[in-house]
């Protein structure tokens, strides 16, 4: 049986990332990384490791691509590592690799499947028509844009949908601090930073509510961070209401649903 060090040597070839490449994308110091692969260290840190999975074999069924194209992009700022990234690195990435910046952690974000662009069509379809038909003011905008959640140099998200109702907060470049309510559509590759990172770094920033749509689990999990019972958990089969409208406009999970490839 191989050990895991070996594992990783493999993957990590089959990848053709360098040690150093590795360390930059899991922040674990390339020392450490040699003694896993090499088999001198028996019993690595459970944080250690994962760090290192996450890397090595994130998303697997979208191939490497994703993977590879992180690894090229890490190499613009070989003097940094996780964590101290900041606002001039992001806009020093090329125009058509596309991250997000949190906490002076750079993500790099695999192309979204077609389930992904469906849904934001439509969640964006019927929030667009309920503002409009409401002579509403909020605007409703898609991915890529850029989210300067914090107001600092060490986070800039990219949300699937935006709604903005503070609208002092769209600058010419994104918006500046948050929005009033955020909708993520969950991958593989995401699933963690969706349902954990960003759910405090929303609330924190103010954010007043925020969807989890996992298209995987059929699932709508929703905070209303200026009420007390949350989250609520809801299906694909359900009618979700909107908290931000005062539940006045509700989504129809159902119907979008049946719409889905």
């Amino acid at each position: 049986m191989k050990s895991l060090g070996e594992e990783f040597k493999e993957r990590k070839k089959e990848l053709g990332i360098t040690t150093e490449q590795l360390s930059r994308l899991s922040g674990i110091p390339i020392g450490t990384i040699n003694k896993i692969l090499n088999g001198e260290t028996k019993s690595p840190r459970y944080a250690t490791l994962k760090a290192l999975n996450d890397v090595l074999f994130r998303d697997i069924d979208s191939g490497i691509a994703g993977i590879r194209e992180a690894a090229v992009a890490y190499t613009f700022s070989s003097d940094k590592k996780q964590g101290e990234y900041t606002l001039d690195d992001y806009y020093a990435l090329p125009d058509d690799v596309r991250a997000e910046l949190i906490d002076g952690h750079l993500i790099f974000l695999e192309a979204p499947r077609s389930v992904h662009q469906e849904l934001i069509s439509e969640l964006l379809f019927e929030l667009k028509l309920y503002i409009r038909n409401n002579k509403g003011t909020c605007k409703v905008l898609p991915a890529p844009l850029d989210v300067q959640l914090d107001c600092d140099n060490r986070t800039m998200i990219q949300p699937d949908i935006s709604v903005i109702c503070q609208l002092d907060r769209l600058v010419e470049k994104g918006v500046y601090g948050a929005p009033d309510f955020c909708i993520e559509i969950v991958s593989l590759s995401s699933r963690s930073r969706d349902y954990i990172k960003k759910v405090s770094k929303y609330q924190i920033a103010g954010v007043r509510e925020y969807w989890i749509v996992d298209p995987k689990r059929e699932t709508v999990l929703c905070y209303f961070f200026e009420g007390e019972d949350y989250p609520q958990m809801y299906t694909f089969d359900d009618i979700i209401p909107v908290m931000i409208y005062d539940g006045k406009l509700e989504i129809n999970f159902a119907d979008i649903k049946d719409r889905l490839i």
